[in-house]
């Protein structure tokens, strides 16, 4: 990604009123900039890039659906209600086991175990079937040059975009994603897609839409080229004194602290990993007040992915109860928070019927 864009006519970008949907001005100086950019930098042809652009439209509900994330919006407990729930692991258990070749291939390759891979794509996509409905063109454009507070890193990513569109033979005016422009099943962003994507399949090219080998791969390369650590867990239930809890915040965290110092601090919780290890708390909202996890690396580089402890939360839960449905024989371990203990979550209508798969 480009890093240190220009201010590129500020002026021009802040508060402009919107219709719901509008053509972009190629006329604007940000925009005429950034053509000039493309140009300059790497060759295209600027008739073609000012067609481009003529045909993209800036959309307010872009901007809306930026500001209103549920990540942002919800407490843990209705998050975990989104993602967590009977159909969508019936759904994965039977995505998994229709793949179950393909995704081995993928974890031998990558380090990243099967269900970790699954469960990113039932977050993301519910396995593939949801994979955005907004043109990757119109997301990036709209946030590139009518969204101020993430111009510059919208403006990397169209960037990133129109390079892909190229070397992948892609007409950029018929991508469709997330509306922030995410693709795909695993709803990489362009700059993503180009570092991260994998070809799994050894066919010669990157698809992260159809190609279920390169899919998985690349997912498993995200979370190896950011650190994940195999085998290792991603969190486990933990405890404390709530008198001892002053000066933890939970919600955003680093990996400063480590496995022996938040046992320093009265933090109760069981782990396999080394004093050394990288650790912090997660402040888990359920609905019955405050409760408390300690994540580790595996959860940090979850986070890389999606930058949010609900999300992480989410995935990690999801992969562990997909674990327990798929092999019940072999006890689900990698994430320290139990597959049937996810499952016992539930409510008690769908335990059942999640039980019994």
């Amino acid at each position: 990604m480009t890093r240190g864009w220009p201010a590129l006519a500020l002026g021009a970008m802040i508060s402009m009123p919107m219709s719901s949907a509008h053509a972009l001005d190629t006329h604007r100086r940000d925009v005429r900039q950034f053509v000039s950019h493309m140009v300059r930098t790497y060759g295209f042809k600027r008739g073609q890039l000012n067609k481009w652009l003529k045909a993209a439209k800036s959309q307010s509900s872009i901007i809306d659906a930026m500001d209103r994330p549920a990540e942002k919006a919800k407490l843990w407990y209705e998050y975990r209600q989104i993602f967590i729930t009977e159909k969508r692991i019936r759904d994965g258990t039977d995505f998994w086991n229709a793949h179950r070749s393909e995704l081995e291939k993928a974890s031998a390759t990558t380090g990243v175990a099967p269900e970790f891979i699954v469960a990113i794509l039932g977050v993301e996509t519910q396995f593939g079937r949801q994979t955005g409905r907004y043109r990757v063109l119109d997301s990036l454009s709209t946030l590139a040059f009518d969204y101020p507070s993430r111009s510059s890193f919208f403006l990397g990513e169209l960037e990133q975009f129109l390079l892909l569109a190229r070397e992948a033979k892609i007409d950029p005016l018929k991508v469709t994603g997330s509306y922030a422009g995410a693709m795909g099943a695993p709803q990489f962003m362009p700059s993503s897609y180009r570092r991260f994507g994998a070809d799994g399949d050894g066919d010669g090219r990157i698809d992260l839409w159809t190609d279920w080998p390169d899919v998985f791969t690349s997912v498993g390369n995200y979370f190896k080229e950011h650190g994940w650590q195999t085998g290792e867990p991603t969190m486990v239930e933990a405890n404390i004194d709530p008198l001892q809890t002053d000066g933890i915040d939970g919600r955003h965290f680093s990996l400063s602290e480590s496995v022996d110092s938040l046992h320093a601090q009265g933090v109760r919780f069981e782990s396999p990993l080394s004093a050394a290890a990288p650790a912090f708390m997660i402040a888990v909202d359920r609905p019955d007040g405050l409760n408390w996890r300690v994540g580790f690396k595996n959860f940090y580089v979850i986070t890389r992915y999606n930058r949010s402890a609900l999300y992480a939360m989410a995935a990690s839960e999801l992969a562990e109860a997909l674990k327990y449905n798929a092999d019940q024989e072999q006890p689900a371990v990698s994430s320290g928070i139990s597959g049937a203990a996810v499952i016992e979550a539930f409510p008690p209508e769908l335990t059942q019927a999640v039980a019994a798969r």
